[in-house]
């Protein structure tokens, strides 16, 4: 799950991530995959479910106490709708929760999503492994911020 410098970060609870398609995208089979995918490798996932606001998402995320929101766009809104769920974080002064996200995403919309605090943004096609590397990583970020 996490190298051996971030092991203790996890003892005695699992990553904790929230996956969620928030805006007009139907298209949950990719997501269905990665829910599978990170349970397998021993995450607590929980699933927002199709078209939940940004603002639900947030507080959702907080209510819950996740270490990482995952997101997943495959309507080309991603620019928007990602940029509230991160706007609406911000607006709580919340920084210890990281933010992934996925779908049909463009190459220049990418770094525009990075600046954001928005990671990962993979694509079709990505390897599991790639993408539950990157959840492990951006989760113990998150552990460590909550433990200052």
């Amino acid at each position: 799950m996490a190298d051996g410098k971030n092991q203790s970060l996890f003892k005695g609870r699992p990553i904790k991530i929230l996956l969620a398609k928030p805006g007009i995208d139907g298209h949950d089979r990719g997501i269905l995959v990665l829910a599978k995918a990170f349970r397998d490798a021993g995450m607590e996932v929980l699933y927002a479910g199709l078209l939940p606001t940004p603002e639900e998402v947030v507080e959702t995320a907080v209510n819950e106490d996740v270490d990482v929101i995952a997101l997943s766009l495959l309507n080309g809104a991603h620019m928007t709708v990602f940029k509230k769920v991160a706007d609406f974080l911000k607006e709580k002064n919340i920084n210890d929760i990281s933010v992934v996200g996925g779908g049909t995403i463009p190459d220049p919309d990418k770094s525009k999503l990075e600046e954001m605090g928005i990671t990962g943004n993979f694509g079709p096609g990505t390897t599991l492994s790639v993408i539950i590397d990157h959840v492990t990583k951006r989760a113990a970020e998150a552990r460590e911020l909550k433990m200052l």
